[in-house]
């Protein structure tokens, strides 16, 4: 499987969004401040994930959330989390 995700900040409430195999693993390394983008911004905790069979389609999901319209749907999709 392969997963697109959004985490928020428990800091500042800020969103992050992107894709993975390995979603456990990769929440850790956020939160360990493994990786550079995140690292400002710990901890974080995941308000929405999906899982994909083929990887091109989680990464087509993440790219989809990054865009204009992307976020509008996640505001709307997680109204009552944000």
């Amino acid at each position: 499987m392969y997963y697109c995700y959004i985490l928020r900040s428990l800091k500042n409430g800020k969103l992050y969004i992107g894709s993975t195999p390995d979603l456990r693993n990769r929440f850790k390394s956020h939160n360990n401040g493994e990786n550079k983008a995140t690292k400002p911004n710990i901890p974080y905790e995941i308000i929405f994930y999906s899982g994909f069979k083929i990887k091109e389609d989680a990464i087509n999901c993440e790219k989809y959330f990054k865009t204009s319209a992307g976020w509008k749907r996640i505001h709307k999709m997680l109204e009552n989390t944000l």
